[in-house]
């Protein structure tokens, strides 16, 4: 009727078809198609950064697996099988490490290093645990990263026997441990070292003590030529070790002094007893 509201006639389409005849009248500009690929590119570093985290969460966990089964190394009837069972356990968490290798294909680690570095600093510990178990010896960044070496067939190469197929090298990832998560595994070592001589002392082996008060001191005197200058978290790091080695050789001291009055069983009682003295005078928890 007269006096109505007269409809207009775009507003018969649909709000979002408008939208887009506008889009496309007006296409986007050249900075906001950079900005829309940095938004893409931030994304997938992001996704790929808690990945990341997760692989390196799951390598802790099991390295962590491994210490404890070797703990046992000293009470098992037949040690053989303990390292056996701790060998498969390392394999599986070089199988999560594989993983890590791939995600980092083509990418450069040091922006990720944050993420993997926990992980690879249990790893470290668990495989220089193993290490001195089997040889009473420290192992080297340069083994550790030959072990971190990985190869495989794609799938499709050993399937299709072709005259082509043996022209195709197999695919290779491989993961450095850096020199600054091999010394800050080497310095968790020692605390899993000295839990080693608690559980020795309590089995009556006397032996083992003395050879970890040596190897103890001779790691000690490696940080300190490092120093302050150093990483902050290797100097960090330095007092826990210290103390580590302060309670092995009381250990060697209350066998070589007492070890005649006292017997066996009761030697990790006395140890237990002065460890305990010692993180009370000096504020540990």
């Amino acid at each position: 009727g007269s006096g109505g509201f007269r409809k207009r006639k775009h507003d018969n389409f649909p709000h979002g078809q408008r939208r887009e005849e506008k889009e496309n009248l007006n296409p986007p500009s050249a900075l906001m198609t950079s900005f829309k690929s940095f938004q893409l590119e931030l994304d997938t570093r992001h996704d790929k950064y808690e990945r990341l985290v997760k692989l390196s969460r799951d390598i802790t966990i099991e390295s962590k697996r491994t210490i404890f089964l070797l703990h046992r190394f000293t009470s098992a009837p037949n040690g053989e099988e303990i390292l056996s069972e701790s060998e498969v356990k390392l394999d599986a968490v070089r199988r999560k490490i594989k993983q890590v290798a791939q995600e980092l294909i083509g990418e450069d680690m040091y922006q990720f290093h944050r993420a993997i570095s926990p992980g690879l600093q249990e790893y470290v510990e668990a495989v220089s645990f193993q290490y001195f178990i089997k040889t009473r010896s420290l192992i080297s960044v340069e083994e550790i990263n030959k072990q971190l070496i990985f190869t495989a067939e794609d799938r499709e190469e050993t399937t299709n026997m072709t005259s082509n197929s043996h022209d195709k090298e197999p695919r290779t990832w491989s993961l450095k441990v850096t020199p600054v998560d091999y010394l800050l595994g080497v310095a968790d070592l020692t605390g899993e070292l000295m839990r080693l001589c608690i559980s020795s002392v309590g089995n009556g082996d006397i032996d083992t003590p003395f050879e970890l008060s040596q190897f103890l001191r001779q790691i000690y005197d490696g940080f300190t030529f490092i120093g302050n200058t150093g990483p902050y978290e290797v100097s960090k790091k330095l007092y826990t070790l210290k103390q580590s080695l302060a309670k092995v050789e009381n250990a060697c001291y209350t066998l070589k002094v007492r070890g005649s009055e006292i017997p066996k069983h009761m030697l990790a009682d006395v140890f237990s007893t002065k460890t305990e003295l010692i993180d009370q005078e000096e504020g540990l928890p």
